[in-house]
């Protein structure tokens, strides 16, 4: 069976896969959920290729680029929002640490029952030193 025109385009004969901008946040929503989940099971950190490939997912999803001709046009997804330990991972900090930011308003952050939460946008904008 021919592989699907769709899944050819998307590799290249390296091995590699390319992510349109289109999915890329549908993609990040899905690995981060799954990173948190392991990261709260065993305790674990990602690493920095991980990491660098989540900021790139991030980054292809704010674009407004075109996705792929033959997808059909979807609504808006909601903003991925990182955990405490996903944000003191990014700022090499302990996560009480970067509670007590969220807790004194220096990071952007809002509450969801007991739990931190930070839009990305806002923790680029906190590490560039901007207001958000």
């Amino acid at each position: 069976m021919p592989p699907d025109p769709t899944v050819a385009a998307l590799l290249r004969p390296d091995g590699s896969v390319i992510v349109p901008a289109s999915v890329a946040g549908d993609v990040l929503r899905a690995l981060v959920r799954d990173l948190t989940a392991r990261i709260r099971a065993d305790g674990g950190e990602i690493s920095p290729r991980i990491r660098a490939l989540l900021y790139a997912l991030h980054a292809a999803d704010q674009q407004d680029t075109p996705g792929f001709p033959t997808e059909t046009p979807t609504a808006p997804a909601d903003t991925v929002e990182l955990g405490m330990r996903e944000v003191a991972a990014l700022l090499e900090c302990s996560p009480q640490y970067a509670r007590r930011l969220a807790r004194n308003g220096s990071l952007p952050a809002r509450r969801a029952g007991r739990i931190w939460l930070v839009d990305p946008t806002a923790l680029d904008a906190f590490r560039k030193g901007h207001a958000a």
